[in-house]
């Protein structure tokens, strides 16, 4: 008995930028790439937790990246390969997700800090209050980027099973 799975389960070349779950992969850029920088141009402190979330954005941006330019010059043309799209997409939305707890966790413990701050005119008031907003922005695109890894496992596992 033949099984679809082989090289026209999964799209290659232009046709990712057009099929349900490779839609995803410029999304993922762009929110991956913004936690990447927003954590990066904040004030770390404390550094092991914002390590793990700085690990995880440039973790996924980098094989995200990779496994983009495999599906576009059509690399993924092995039997194995649905089945490592859902497994990474897997990986990824879980290691975004405790990035997420992490990040959302230390955001909420700096707004305690910025607002036990005395705000009149103060510059230690500035900076924490930046520091504060850039946290902020980086718990909104750490929950898009979340969301879309889980979206793309999701949609990528029922690619694998339908094929």
């Amino acid at each position: 008995m033949a099984s679809n799975t082989g090289a026209d389960a999964l799209p290659s070349g232009g046709r990712i930028f057009v099929s349900i779950p490779d839609i995803f992969y410029i999304p993922e850029f762009v929110f991956g790439g913004l936690v990447w920088m927003l954590v990066a141009s904040n004030r770390v402190i404390p550094e092991n937790p914002l390590g793990w979330v700085m690990f995880v954005s440039v973790f996924c941006f980098v094989l995200t990246t990779l496994w983009f330019f495999i599906f576009l010059f059509g690399g993924n043309r092995s039997s194995i390969w649905p089945s490592l799209d859902v497994g990474f997409h897997f990986v990824a939305a879980v290691f975004y997700l405790s990035a997420l707890v992490i990040l959302a966790f230390l955001t909420v413990s700096k707004g305690n800090f910025v607002s036990a701050i005395d705000t009149t005119p103060n510059p230690a008031f500035a900076e924490s209050l930046k520091n504060y907003r850039l946290d902020i922005a980086a718990v909104v695109m750490c929950s898009f980027a979340t969301l879309l890894y889980f979206l793309h496992a999701i949609f990528s596992a029922i690619r694998w099973k339908s094929a």
